[in-house]
């Protein structure tokens, strides 16, 4: 694509702003600029678009929703009528714009004769996987960068699973983008006439309270929390965003008693003006809620991304600070918790399963495995749980109870196909209380896991690659590891290479190939002799390489040791 073309196209195109030719003028001198904004379309995939918002081609703007939606409404469309009845559900998270570009998506459907259920203000990405299945929706679209930095807006687009779309979809709505003029090839009409033809109508609280039910009727133990309740004391932040209302109310609705929320963070605020990044995984952005959790003497703090359906939490260790727990831990917390309270409570499905991605910890396999439960994994995504869980479901072969990923993401019950930090939020509080009722705080669960199934450990590491440049970085590295295979990583032999994108295994001991039945995904992975497992895989939402490495060791130095030895080989990846 010629980007100055491009680039002058925009510029001078009746449909802009002047305001938004304004901010096209101002990088008139900025080549590298316009080379970035303008050499070529955001690329639309499986996690729909997403990037940093401005002007440009390869930018999230107005004109790039409108014309992402262009090329999802023929998809929908192509269904037939009935699908266009059936319309579509559409959400949007805190940040700038955001309502901005839900609107112009719903236009967009409107005018391509796809009915339109528009929230009418910010809501869980949970709750719109809920309502594209409650509602009968052909599809779903979440206005939502979920936890990137605040420049940042996303696009996704959900199937009338609840699920975002699967590959074969993106695929078909991708191809479909190659043949539409941003300009000249979209059909929208004004917003307030679609909603006088009833074309869009509004979502609000009887959507809610149908989401927040289902939430509710999750709760497998209400003695503990009323046992625990008159002294469990819990600190909650939703960083500026969505979950802001409906986290608390599945807090109360499980019996806590003492639930103190961070009043700068219950702000929504696209600029998140308290943190620098709204990642729970960041443990730096809890220092608000550990102060407040200092003060009134709370033990347990709990967060969630903007969007609302990652979730983090920190606890008080023995020495009295508060620690954050990572998203393998908490998963795994919850896996062996799940599985004892639903057997508590006469609840657990014959053949339950727990599903995992790939890259997540094995710590969470000896723990399914060891109660009987039967451990599958899946590529990142939660698209690909839902396919797992459908496909089991759908067989009979198994009743999945738990899905997670290592991303602070976790699925529970039949409701939503997507991450649910609402519904795990709660349980994350009962499985609390539960353990509180034993005298024990999550950070003293976590080791007597350790205890029990074996000194696991996790290190993700985040390779970042940002411009063109770094583009061409990733795809030079993943050629490179193809190309010239390690035969040992960090001294220790790699005794099993296998990749993920067209599914081969190779014994690297007696050099035999064969296939195994996950394939279609950028991701490598060495298995050592120490039982140790690396997995590199570039990100499908930012610009970076991610390394995962996860090991054991015979106790907690050891397998510390470890992550230090592996962390210093991924280092040498970047050099």
């Amino acid at each position: 694509m010629d980007y100055r073309r491009e680039y002058e196209k925009w510029l001078h195109s009746p449909v802009i702003t002047e305001a938004e030719r304004d901010e096209l003028r101002a990088i008139s001198a900025d080549e590298k600029e316009i080379e970035s904004r303008f050499y070529a379309p955001l690329e639309f995939g499986t996690a729909g678009l997403r990037g940093t918002m401005k002007m440009g081609l390869h930018q999230m703007n107005v004109y790039v929703i409108r014309w992402a939606t262009q090329g999802f409404a023929r998809v929908i469309a192509a269904e037939g009528a009935e699908a266009r009845r059936r319309g579509v559900a559409i959400c949007m998270d805190c940040r700038n714009h955001s309502m901005d570009f839900a609107r112009a998506a719903a236009e967009v459907c409107a005018a391509n004769g796809i009915h339109v259920r528009l929230f009418e203000s910010l809501r869980p990405t949970p709750e719109l996987s809920f309502a594209v299945r409650y509602y009968g929706c052909q599809a779903g679209i979440n206005v939502t960068a979920s936890h990137n930095p605040k420049e940042y807006n996303g696009y996704k687009v959900y199937w009338e699973d609840g699920a975002q779309l699967p590959p074969a979809h993106a695929d078909a709505i991708a191809k479909a983008l190659e043949n539409i003029d941003i300009f000249d090839g979209v059909k929208y009409m004004d917003f307030d006439e679609a909603v006088a033809q009833g074309l869009i109508e509004w979502l609000g609280e009887e959507t809610d309270k149908a989401f927040m039910a289902e939430v509710t009727a999750m709760i497998n133990d209400r003695t503990s929390m009323a046992a625990v309740a008159d002294d469990f004391k819990m600190v909650y932040t939703p960083f500026h965003g969505c979950g802001h209302k409906l986290v608390p109310q599945a807090l109360t609705a499980l019996g806590v008693k003492h639930l103190y929320c961070v009043p700068e963070q219950m702000v929504l605020d696209g600029n998140f003006p308290t943190v620098v990044s709204p990642n729970p995984e960041n443990p730096e952005g809890f220092y608000l809620a550990v102060e407040l959790a200092d003060k009134v003497g709370a033990d347990f703090i709990l967060g969630t991304d903007p969007d609302s359906d990652r979730v983090g939490i920190m606890v008080r260790a023995g020495d009295g600070r508060f620690i954050p727990v990572t998203g393998n831990q908490t998963g795994v917390l919850l896996a062996d918790y799940l599985i004892g309270a639903l057997r508590r409570a006469g609840k657990l499905p014959a053949n339950p399963v727990l599903l995992k991605t790939i890259v997540s910890t094995e710590m969470a396999r000896k723990v399914a495995e060891e109660n009987g439960v039967a451990c599958f994994d899946t590529f990142t995504g939660f698209k690909f749980m839902a396919e797992k869980k459908n496909a089991l479901e759908c067989s009979g072969e198994g009743k999945v109870i738990f899905s997670f990923e290592e991303s602070y993401g976790y699925m529970l019950g039949d409701f939503v196909r997507d991450k649910d930090a609402v519904t795990a939020s709660m349980m994350l509080t009962e499985m609390a209380a539960w353990y509180a009722t034993k005298g024990m705080t999550l950070y003293d669960a976590i080791n007597a896991l350790y205890e029990k199934y074996g000194w696991y450990g996790e290190k993700t590491h985040n390779l970042v690659m940002p411009g063109l440049d770094g583009v061409a970085k990733m795809k030079t590295l993943m050629a490179d590891l193809r190309q010239n295979p390690p035969a040992e990583i960090a001294g220790v032999q790699v005794v099993v290479r296998k990749d993920y994108t067209d599914g081969t295994v190779v014994d690297c001991t007696g050099g035999a190939v064969s296939e195994m039945e996950l394939r279609g995904s950028n991701v490598l992975r060495y298995e050592l002799a120490d039982g140790t497992t690396i997995l590199v895989r570039p990100s499908g939402t930012e610009p970076k390489i991610k390394v995962y490495v996860l090991t054991i060791g015979a106790d907690a130095a050891e397998r510390d040791a470890n992550l230090d030895k592996y962390g210093k080989w991924v280092a040498g990846l970047a050099e």
